[in-house]
């Protein structure tokens, strides 16, 4: 928005925070801060609502599915979520006959409360969507293209040409962040070669809530559950293997899935199309900048096999907002240094250590040497057999071990 030869420039319109991705995790953060302090002014930036969402479903943990509540949005998805009942965990080869399960998990943290739920992204995003929506925050359908300090806050331009002065800026926009390249915040990390790909399956059984993880030689193959006579499926393999895959006729893809599968719930047939994503791990050297925040991919980026990737930016929601409300009650801006000093201090070691502990487990279930097997499969055996370690991971799973944020204790900020 540039003016005329010889005269100044116009003022930019206020906003209090900024949020650059339309994600879940962005619209969370929104919703969460438009609720948690009366009269805060949020902006949400997204040049395409709904699409990316697509065809994908993630696992809500206990610890996201209470934030969620506490945010009013549960309530209105409630019956499009499958509990999960149970877990399997099975290490075999493509072509073994048996694929014995050597660890499985009960999937009750408490009586009538699920360690985890399966939700398809599109219906959670647009429940999130409404629910920002109605409470004010406002949602333009455009990027945040780049931006500077003012004498107090930032001065934000938009890809339509709009500026806003803003006191917190937050980057959800993706692993590729290009707010987070802007500001100069470097990302250490390197990719998998391995692809996961994505889709629904229909099935003729039911699933009875049963979740598995089937570690093959080329990555895992998960079955998550949905409502009806449905799963999702995350599908490692090969980069190269996955786009050979990719371009089968769809009969001959569903013949591959069903091999991968297997026949439990009866005779198979896609629902969505499939996709593939590159999969990596990474992380940002730092969480923030001056009056910029980073939250979930753009933050980090972790493999999909243990389900958490998407519970790792509802975590940092909760942080975020927990610390900037904290802060915002007594009467301070929003993006001072103190609320991302919290911010980052509660978050980089959690994502850190769950960063490494799925690259591990990536390198050591994607090897089909037979020591390696069989030393993992005792692992797998004998966590089987000590029931307090079990909880233990799943309480960890569910994100309920260590500084829990309030809104993940199912508390209002």
């Amino acid at each position: 928005m540039l003016s005329e030869p010889g005269k100044p420039m116009s003022e930019p319109a206020a906003a209090d925070v900024v949020v650059a991705g339309g994600g879940i995790t962005g619209l969370s953060l929104a919703l969460a801060l438009r609720q948690g302090a009366g009269g805060l002014e949020v902006m949400l930036c997204d040049p395409n609502p709904a699409s990316r969402e697509e065809g994908r479903a993630s696992a809500i943990v206990s610890g996201g599915r209470r934030m969620l509540a506490e945010l009013g949005v549960w309530q209105t998805i409630a019956a499009h979520a499958q509990p999960v009942h149970g877990m399997e965990v099975t290490d075999s080869r493509l072509e073994d006959w048996v694929r014995p399960a050597f660890l499985t998990f009960d999937g009750e943290l408490a009586p009538d409360e699920p360690f985890a739920h399966i939700i398809e992204n599109g219906v959670l995003a647009k429940a999130l969507r409404d629910a920002c929506a109605a409470s004010g925050v406002r949602m333009i359908e455009t990027t945040v293209k780049r931006f500077v300090e003012a004498p107090v806050g930032l001065d934000v331009t938009l890809g339509n040409g709009e500026r806003y002065r803003t006191s917190l800026l937050v980057a959800a926009d993706g692993a590729r962040s290009a707010l987070r390249q802007f500001a100069g915040i470097g990302w250490v990390g390197h990719g998998y070669g391995q692809s996961g790909i994505v889709a629904t399956i229909r099935h003729e059984r039911p699933h009875e809530g049963r979740a598995v993880q089937h570690f093959l030689p080329s990555g895992p193959f998960a079955r998550l559950p949905l409502t009806g006579n449905r799963s999702s499926i995350v599908w490692t393999e090969m980069t190269r293997d996955a786009e050979i895959l990719l371009a089968l006729h769809e009969e001959d893809l569903a013949e591959e899935i069903e091999r991968r599968f297997g026949l439990q719930l009866g005779p198979i047939a896609l629902e969505t199309p499939p996709r593939a994503f590159p999969l990596a791990i990474g992380m940002a050297r730092r969480f923030v900048g001056k009056r910029l925040a980073l939250v979930g991919d753009a933050a980090h980026v972790i493999h999909p096999l243990a389900g958490l990737g998407l519970n790792l930016g509802l975590r940092d929601v909760a942080a975020l907002a927990e610390a900037l409300i904290d802060h915002v009650r007594l009467g301070l801006p929003p993006g001072d240094p103190p609320v991302l000093s919290r911010y980052e201090r509660a978050r980089r070691f959690d994502t850190l250590t769950l960063g490494i502990a799925t690259d591990g487990l990536n390198a050591l279930f994607s090897n089909d040497r037979l020591p390696v097997r069989l030393a993992r499969d005792l692992g797998l055996g004998l966590v089987d057999r000590i029931p307090g370690l079990k909880r233990f991971f799943v309480r960890e799973a569910a994100g309920l071990v260590g500084a829990v944020p309030r809104l993940m204790r199912g508390e209002p900020l």
